[in-house]
């Protein structure tokens, strides 16, 4: 049950933010075994002044086009599923938009598992189609 934030200049088409709303999504749901309708995202649109970022950093180049991901997670995913995951985003979004990877920034927030969500009714839910507790 990922909550995702997107970062984004406010310039982009509604097309390209369901692209990248869409193909965050699809990548969770291969990547991180995310069921189709755990989709909870927040799409924050910027003006152009409210985005900071480096021309370059860590040898990556970033441009006007640079795109924020958030993703709140639980505990409990490899190194290697996580890796899938970025490069599974990434390239989705390079594939669908205008956007290049290398303008794509993703930063997996987890937390400790079930007790740190409610969906609803201000209750902690039971979650049982979650294989290990995995959230």
């Amino acid at each position: 049950m990922p909550l995702v934030r997107i970062s984004l200049d406010r310039k982009f088409s509604k097309e390209t933010k369901d692209i990248i709303s869409t193909s965050v999504h699809q990548a969770l749901m291969q990547e991180f075994n995310v069921p189709h309708d755990d989709y909870f995202q927040i799409i924050e649109e910027l003006n152009t002044s409210q985005i900071k970022y480096p021309e370059s950093y860590l040898g990556i180049h970033h441009s006007s086009e640079i795109i924020f991901i958030q993703i709140i997670a639980a505990l409990g995913r490899s190194i290697d599923q996580k890796r899938r995951l970025y490069k599974e985003i990434a390239e989705r979004i390079e594939r669908g938009t205008e956007i290049t990877k290398n303008n794509v920034f993703i930063v997996l927030l987890e937390n400790a598992g079930a007790e740190n969500w409610s969906f609803g009714n201000g209750e902690i839910q039971e979650i049982k189609h979650i294989k290990n507790n995995i959230i």
